[in-house]
């Protein structure tokens, strides 16, 4: 398995799996944690390593460090292992994940900014999903037909319980508080915001051709996904809140090791289901233009990256996030986008309106 994304939090999970597995790791990439990442290299021995900045290569203990994005296209085409698992955040994953797909490789997709952006451009790749709720999904869709309507889940993230009036003036501190789920800083961000909420149902429209899509809090975050069918039944798909049973549902080619504690259900309180409100969470209102027009995926998740990184920044507030996105938004309208150069383009495009504005 190649992993790039290596010192996150699911390149972390997913290298306890492979260790419990003796999978053979053949590559690994990071950005900057390179203290990590050579923990990881002593562990795990890849044949190959790529890092973001040329500048840390020196740090590395390893003999065969690639660096930037043309480091990991060069890992993909060099390495003959044939299964990728991207797990770099951000815009910043789609390249490798265009470049998995030109070379026929399978692709444990974590990385959901590549669907979100340019979904019509990696029809036919080989993509597993990584993401919980798409975990679920499949398997609730696998072999079934009739289907009316699909449901994922989402926690509410750190403010789930405040008023909206307090939103002006909490922090990153407060807002990386998350109830349920450890995650890396964007994603808790995004959880905050429910824009990874949006994104999921982009998501799941491009993995599963389907567009009657919609999302409701589920507090505990123990059903992740579920599935309507037109004679009136459900299902739904139970697990604890944690990471490495999608990831070993992506990995695993046979699926009968113990990953997590079943739940007991006769301890089980209750569980709740509410709807998203998109007073509170504004950037939800987008999803059915969103579904309607998924070219939006390049303006939203650039306004997005650089509203999240502001505010992480402390160079303005938590709502200014929703804002920024709205703003981008008037301004470009729809994109007209034919071929993948034209995301790239788009991207480049709005990250410089809102460096003016």
């Amino acid at each position: 398995m190649i992993i790039f994304g290596s010192t996150g939090s699911i390149g972390i999970n997913a290298l306890k799996l492979a260790a419990l597995k003796n999978i053979k790791i053949s590559a690994l990439a990071c950005g900057e944690n390179i203290k990590l990442l050579n923990e990881q290299i002593q562990i795990f021995k890849p044949k190959f390593v790529a890092i973001k900045n040329a500048k840390d290569k020196h740090l590395v203990k390893h003999d065969k460090v690639f660096v930037g994005q043309m480091g990991l296209e060069e890992i993909l085409q060099t390495c003959e292992d044939d299964f990728l698992l991207n797990a770099i955040v951000g815009f910043a994953g789609l390249k490798s994940t265009i470049k998995a797909k030109e070379l026929g490789k399978k692709i444990a997709l974590a990385n959901k900014e590549s669907l979100v952006v340019a979904g019509n451009f990696l029809k036919g790749a080989k993509i597993i999903p990584v993401d919980s709720e798409h975990s679920a999904l499949k398997f609730l869709l696998e072999g079934k037909k009739n289907i009316k309507k699909l449901y994922i889940t989402a926690s509410g993230g750190a403010f789930r319980r405040s008023k909206i009036k307090d939103l002006k003036s909490v922090t990153p501190k407060d807002a990386l508080k998350h109830p349920n789920w450890t995650m890396g800083t964007k994603i808790t961000i995004d959880s905050a915001t429910m824009v990874n909420k949006l994104f999921e149902i982009i998501e799941a429209y491009h993995l599963y051709d389907f567009k009657n899509i919609d999302a409701l809090i589920e507090p505990k975050s123990i059903v992740h996904a579920m599935c309507e069918f037109k004679n009136g039944a459900t299902t739904a798909y139970f697990s604890k809140a944690d990471m490495k049973l999608a990831i070993s549902e992506a990995i695993f080619s046979s699926h009968q090791t113990k990953i997590l504690e079943a739940i007991n259900f006769v301890k089980l309180s209750s569980l709740k289901f509410y709807p998203i409100s998109t007073r509170k969470y504004p950037v939800f209102k987008l999803k059915e233009a969103f579904l309607k027009e998924p070219n939006l995926g390049v303006v939203i998740n650039a306004a997005n990256e650089v509203g999240v990184r502001n505010f992480l920044d402390y160079k303005s507030g938590f709502l200014d996030i929703s804002h920024t996105i709205f703003r981008a938004l008037d301004h470009f309208g729809v994109p007209k986008i034919s071929s993948i150069e034209e995301v790239f383009e788009y991207d480049y495009k709005t990250r410089e309106y809102l460096k003016g504005v």
